[in-house]
């Protein structure tokens, strides 16, 4: 049933400073990484860009494999612990796993920029240095969340309309027969007059 009150007309979400700026950063960034290959392919010719590119590829791949078999290793060897019965140990590479992953994916984008990116991932360094930035960034962010899960954040979600407002309701089923009632004649089902709102 609806009633005779509109709701009011929603507004977009503000958008972030991050989400404004995301796009000019990758347009520069792909300016760039074209204007230094063409520096790069006008200095030593085009087949040295070619060269630099396929091998920028291989070994991003070659990155991306052994990072993802020493992953599939760590959560067999997590699994197998489980099964057990024993508590999985926390194994401080695994957030490394997903830097280098990350590493090998630069390593393969063309261009001479984001290779560099790859290279400077792949170092033990620089890995722990972002994976400490990371851990310290998230930690933040779920203590400024405050106290519940996922699970809570999701049902709030599904309840609240986009404006704010809580949508309340109660539901009826006439299947069901409370045992401190008797039950009751089913009632005509004739039609119903027009909902006016």
């Amino acid at each position: 049933m609806t009633t005779g009150t509109p709701s009011p007309p929603l507004r977009p979400a503000p958008r972030s400073k991050l989400r404004r700026y995301v796009p000019l950063g990758i347009a520069a960034w792909m300016v760039l990484e074209i204007w230094l290959l063409t520096q790069v392919s006008s200095a030593w010719g085009g087949l040295t860009v070619f060269l630099l590119l396929v091998a920028g590829l291989v070994l991003g791949g070659v990155v991306i494999k052994r990072a993802g078999r020493r992953a599939f290793k760590g959560w067999t060897e997590q699994l197998q612990q489980v099964q057990r019965g024993e508590t999985p140990e926390r194994n401080p590479r695994a957030g490394g796993n997903a830097l280098t992953m990350v590493a090998g994916l630069l390593l393969m984008l063309p261009g001479l920029v984001s290779d560099v990116a790859g290279l400077l991932l792949l170092l033990p360094p620089v890995r722990a240095l972002l994976t400490k930035r990371v851990e310290r960034s998230m930690e933040r962010r779920m203590s400024k969340a405050g106290p519940g899960t996922f699970e809570n954040a999701f049902q709030q979600a599904r309840i609240h309309r986009p404006d704010g407002k809580v949508v309340q309701g109660e539901v009826i089923r006439e299947d069901v027969i409370r045992e401190d009632r008797a039950p009751e004649e089913p009632r005509d089902q004739g039609p119903r007059p027009p909902l006016t709102g």
